[in-house]
């Protein structure tokens, strides 16, 4: 999740397979529902493969607004 750049996001499945897992979805999903550092690990840029936001620690209104405070002008 660390490699995700900023303003950048990715699905579960595509953290799943760069770290050479295609099948470990879900263990993505705890991963980033146990995530203790959630600004410093980014978590909140990986988003479901259906174009959905997914889970947030936070709240799904705090991933959105994380989402959108890191889009371009």
């Amino acid at each position: 999740m660390r490699d995700i750049p900023y303003g950048e996001t990715r699905t579960y499945k595509e953290v799943a397979e760069s770290v050479g897992n295609p099948n470990a979805v879900r263990a993505v999903g705890t991963a980033c529902a146990t995530n203790p550092l959630p600004l410093v690990i980014p978590c909140h840029r990986v988003l479901r493969s259906d174009g959905g936001i997914g889970g947030y620690l936070g709240g799904s209104d705090a991933k959105k607004l994380l989402l959108a405070l890191e889009r371009p002008l």
